[in-house]
């Protein structure tokens, strides 16, 4: 079970922690110093190397949360409220950053490609909107998950 939590929790780290850096620190600070080409060249290539992060954090979350329940609770029967909710905000920020990737994110791609920079600018921006929406609910179940226990 520990190995389990740690792996859980370490996933949940990178995944929001990540969104939480880019958001809060990366986004400002690009913003003020890169001129649109470049900083979507930034952001394209930031991305390509978190959203590898994003898939593993997510295959582990869902692995060893999935097997906690299961194997610790006894299934969702017997789980507390807050396993609930961490499950269903779970599967929403899964379900958000899966449009991310397969929408947005591809549209950014190929406007940088084609230096279609108005359009990478659009679809960054719709980016940053599904992310603020990710991390808040990340955010929301990390106390949650940490606190549910207690209530």
């Amino acid at each position: 079970m520990s190995v389990n939590i740690a792996l859980h929790l370490l996933a949940a780290l990178i995944w929001v922690g990540g969104m939480f850096f880019a958001y809060v620190a990366l986004r400002p600070a690009a913003a003020g110093t890169l001129e649109p080409p470049l900083r979507l060249q930034l952001w394209l290539h930031v991305f390509k190397l978190f959203f590898i992060w994003v898939w593993l954090s997510i295959i582990t979350l869902l692995a060893t949360g999935y097997w906690m329940l299961f194997k610790y609770f006894g299934g969702f029967a017997n789980a507390g409220l807050h396993i609930h909710i961490m499950n269903g905000a779970g599967l929403i920020m899964v379900l958000i950053y899966l449009h991310v990737f397969f929408a947005p994110y591809r549209r950014l791609r190929h406007a940088v490609i084609t230096q279609d920079y108005a359009e990478g600018g659009r679809q960054l921006a719709q980016i940053r909107k599904l992310i603020a929406l990710n991390l808040f609910i990340g955010l929301l179940v990390v106390v949650i998950a940490s606190g549910g226990r207690y209530v």
